[in-house]
């Protein structure tokens, strides 16, 4: 598969002009919104649709986001698909049933091999600032959560507030300065609606 083009520098500057940029919550999707798989420390995305099961407490989290004006956009690296583990037919109708239970604006993903370079895997802020740019984003008003430290330095490159969902890995690196850390993505959400309030945010 073709790697994305590279993002230019300054990208939020060439954001697409709109009336009034939108701040967005950008999520990972495996252990944020999905529930991943378990081995050793480590957690992994489902390669089945049998075994692709959203997190319960996900719907309401995002529909009050939603409520609060937030675009609400999927990041998330799927490598497996450039590994060769999962057909990327078989992404897209899990990414299909996201979208059907889920208020989710936009789904962003990288395929790519962690050996090939691409500017959109993170922890590179790629995905986030293509979206920035297609959606009229932000970035300065907006939130990236993640379970993983690569969420965390994507967001943090964007110029988003960041949130880490600690799941308690304890064979992959811990992030370093998140601005919170929570439990769930609901935690994340209760967070972000009352920094909302703290700023008199609409």
């Amino acid at each position: 598969m073709p790697r994305q083009p590279p993002v230019p520098a300054g990208a939020q500057d060439q954001v697409v002009s709109h009336a009034r940029l939108r701040p967005a919550v950008f999520l990972d999707r495996d252990g944020v919104l999905v529930v991943p798989e378990f081995r050793d420390g480590r957690s992994y995305a489902p390669r089945t649709l049998a075994s692709f099961a959203i997190y319960p407490e996900a719907r309401a989290a995002l529909s009050a986001l939603k409520d609060k004006g937030f675009l609400i956009v999927v990041v998330t690296n799927q490598p497996d698909i450039g590994n060769g583990k999962i057909l990327s037919t078989v992404v897209e109708k899990m990414h299909a049933l996201m979208l059907d239970e889920l208020p989710i604006d936009k789904i962003e993903i990288c395929p790519h091999r962690q050996d090939e370079d691409c500017t959109c895997r993170k922890p590179r802020a790629g995905m986030l600032l293509r979206a920035a740019q297609e959606c009229g984003i932000d970035l300065s008003k907006s939130y990236m959560v993640g379970d993983r430290a690569s969420d965390v330095e994507a967001g943090a490159t964007a110029g988003c507030s960041t949130i880490f969902i600690d799941l308690g890995y304890t064979a992959e690196k811990r992030p370093s300065q998140p601005d919170h850390v929570v439990r769930d993505v609901s935690d994340a959400a209760r967070i972000i609606l009352a920094n909302c309030e703290l700023r008199g945010q609409a």
